[in-house]
């Protein structure tokens, strides 16, 4: 069992396999974009099987697929297919943009992987345009319906910024009252790639469900494990569900149960945190797994308390997309 030096379980990766992207959404990256990673940066398919193995021996049991945008990288499902055969995983997931899912969705149900987060942020394809700079509203559109003709556990995230997409939050739990899907909204984030972010925020989860009840009235909180990120709610005979994610807010951090690592093989203890932990030269350097493991379990035990403290010894983020999510 893989545990940090505050006493939490750490169960959960989530693993970036590429950190390029098909969309420029504002709250992820600058419009020019970013200085992606060349292809001998990113950890090849056999290494991130390779460091996959290596957090599933030490207790692992859930991995989420992350990018930028995982499906632009061509062998992601080849990929997933070895990963679904690890012993001792039990969960994968995904976070996608939706664009690129569509001819994959059978396949990935016949793997088992149809917990599909999407990035998502208005329901009005000309917002949705102005906020990714592109015109993929109706392929995304398409591609949720179909995930939830198939079963697929879905869930919309939302990132509610203000004078850009508030006018959505009530169309998105109309929405859910007629679909069997989830929506999640989360607090924006300083992740851009260009600055340090406001040193308030007006869209707090707080503000997001006062919204919420304003508009609908009394609203059911729903049970969710220790570890969760998200406040889960549900309106009265409503097919679907809603939630907040106090990402900015950070209510979360004292159960914090994940490990993020990098397309380029970087691990990072904390989201909020600058430090990172060089895996891919281990990998490359050594081929012994337990020099690996080793030095995943010695980073886990300088983890910073929470996202407060690890901002307060950190400098401006980078892009959302270089993070991993």
């Amino acid at each position: 069992m893989l545990t940090d030096n505050h006493g939490r379980k750490i169960n959960y990766l989530r693993l970036a396999v590429t950190d390029n992207c098909n969309l420029r959404c504002q709250y992820c990256m600058p419009e020019e974009g970013v200085q992606f990673a060349h292809k001998n940066e990113l950890l090849s398919w056999e290494e991130l099987l390779l460091l996959s193995q290596s957090f599933v021996e030490m207790g692992v049991d859930k991995i989420r697929i992350t990018g930028g945008e995982p499906f632009v990288r061509k062998g992601l499902m080849d990929f997933l297919d070895k990963l679904a055969m690890l012993d001792g995983l039990q969960e994968i997931s995904i976070t996608t943009n939706a664009t690129l899912i569509g001819p994959h969705i059978p396949r990935l149900k016949n793997l088992g992987i149809t917990k599909i987060n999407i990035s998502f942020d208005s329901l009005d394809k000309a917002r949705f345009n102005e906020i990714t700079r592109r015109d993929q509203y109706d392929i995304v559109m398409a591609n949720v319906q179909q995930m939830i003709d198939e079963g697929f556990d879905v869930k919309l995230n939302c990132v509610v910024m203000d004078g850009k997409n508030t006018e959505d939050i009530i169309p998105f739990v109309k929405y859910v009252q007629h679909h069997s899907l989830s929506v999640r909204f989360l607090e924006e984030m300083p992740f851009n790639g260009q600055s340090s972010g406001p040193t308030s925020l007006k869209w707090d989860y707080i503000a997001i469900l006062e919204h919420i009840k304003a508009h609908f009235g009394p609203i059911q909180k729903l049970p969710a494990p220790p570890s969760s990120t998200s406040l889960n709610y549900q309106l009265k005979g409503s097919k679907g569900t809603f939630g907040v994610i106090p990402s900015y807010s950070r209510t979360f951090c004292g159960t914090c149960n994940r490990v993020r690592v990098t397309a380029k093989g970087e691990m990072q203890t904390c989201l909020y945190a600058t430090e990172t932990i060089d895996l891919r030269a281990l990998i490359r350097e050594s081929d012994h797994i337990n020099g690996l493991k080793f030095s995943i379990y010695t980073a886990m035990q300088a983890r910073f308390k929470d996202g407060f403290e690890a901002e307060n010894q950190s400098e401006t983020k980078k892009s959302m997309t270089l993070i991993g999510g």
